[in-house]
Order: C-alpha cells, then sequence, then structure tokens
C-alpha cells in the first residue's frame, strides 16, 4: 500500500492509499481511516525496518496492510478521544507492539498503557528518537511527537491543525492553556520549516501557521 508516483503531499483520503515520505532514515506512511477521516502515521526506521504507529485510530485490517513486513515496536496514542483509538486493541493482540500515552489520557484507553510519556520524553523506534510534547487543551493529556533527523517534523494529534488549535469545546481556560503550550512549546521552539502532521486533514507547516498566532487568541477558538 503505497502512494503514487510522486512527492509528497500529505493528501489523503478514507479508503485510499498511503501517502509515503522517503526522508533519511525514516520512512513516513499517512494513512486516512474511518468515518471522521483520522490520519494515522507509520514511523518505520529504515535501518533496522522498526516501526511505531500514531494513533491505531480505525479500520484495523488496513492498518495492518500498512504494518505488514514492519516490527511494530510502539503505537503511542496522541489523546483520549475515541475516534483515534478505535482499532488500537485488535492492532496490539496482533503485532504485540507496546503502548504509550500520556498518563492523564492513558487510563481511558481500551488497553493499558505500557510505557507512559511525559512533556520531555524521548520515544525511540531502531535508531530514531521523537521527542514529547505535553500539549494541554484538547484533552488533559494531549502530545505530539517531533523529530528532527532530516528536517523537522511534528505529528500533533488534535492540538494544531491547519488554520488553528484543536477544539477546546467553548472551555475558555481549556483554550487559553493550548495557546500558551502551542506558542511556548511548539512556535517557541521549532523553526518556521518545521512540517505539521495532523491528526485529521491535510498537513501544514509551522511557518504558514504562525503569522496567525495572534488571530487565533482573539477570535477564541
Amino acid at each position: 500500500m503505497t502512494s503514487p508516483e510522486g512527492p509528497y503531499t500529505g493528501a489523503v483520503s478514507t479508503g485510499g492509499p498511503a501517502d509515503v515520505r522517503e526522508l533519511s532514515g525514516l520512512r513516513i506512511s499517512k494513512l486516512s481511516v474511518g468515518p471522521m477521516d483520522n490520519n494515522a502515521y507509520l514511523l518505520e526506521c529504515t535501518a533496522t525496518g522498526d516501526g511505531l504507529l500514531i494513533d491505531a485510530a480505525n479500520e484495523a485490517d488496513r492498518l495492518l496492510q500498512l504494518i505488514n513486513g514492519i516490527s511494530l515496536r510502539r503505537i503511542v496514542t496522541t489523546h483520549r478521544h475515541r475516534d483515534h483509538w478505535q482499532a488500537l486493541a485488535y492492532v496490539v493482540e496482533k503485532t504485540g507492539a507496546a503502548t504509550s500515552a500520556h498518563p492523564l489520557d492513558g487510563s481511558l484507553l481500551p488497553v493499558p498503557v505500557s510505557d507512559p510519556l511525559e512533556h520531555g520524553d524521548t520515544v525511540s523506534v531502531g535508531q530514531v528518537e521523537f521527542g514529547i510534547l505535553h500539549l494541554r487543551g484538547h484533552t488533559p493529556g494531549s502530545i505530539a511527537l517531533t523529530w528532527a533527523g532530516d528536517g523537522h517534523h511534528l505529528f500533533t494529534g488534535d492540538s494544531l491543525f491547519p488554520g488553528g488549535p484543536g477544539n477546546t469545546f467553548g472551555n475558555t481556560d481549556d483554550f487559553m492553556s493550548l495557546m500558551d503550550d502551542l506558542e511556548e512549546r511548539v512556535f517557541g521552539t521549532l523553526p518556521d520549516d518545521t512540517w505539521v502532521y495532523p491528526g485529521h486533514g491535510s498537513d501544514t507547516t509551522l511557518g504558514a501557521e504562525r503569522p496567525h498566532l495572534a488571530e487565533w487568541r482573539a477570535r477564541g477558538w
């Protein structure tokens, strides 16, 4: 299950093929699954063939087809919302992968979290190491993953999308918390060329979004 020939764009649709990005040491496969157009990301260390899956969201059979031939070592769930983990239990059963999430969200997942992740932690697959950012607001335990091995890359779950932060459901405190964390922990530390891979829909870059931070705060969502 590979993307058609051509450069990676991050444009995927439910039922369609994965879009695959080849980087130095890391292969990123983005697949859209389920009725809510969730993005699942398979990250493969090309030196070892080991893999990490971000959000076993839905359609376990398609995820297992994507994983086929890769030694899946870990599944990271970005947050507690049901649309991001409906295939988690089945994929864990079939692969034996370890499971990771933030402790504030992990207790609500359908399988125990074997390796909880806090802000500032790292998680590795093969020779590739990812940093963990805790972004509080969309849920108490939402996390993002960063990698800077070949350019800068950020997997944001539902905390950041093209056009603004994730939904905080009208809660002003949660919105301010998420904006504070995005400004400090994301825009305050990562460069404009950072490629953003969100939990739904199209990709973006921090450079494309940075000019709108004040606008997002002013509108309150």
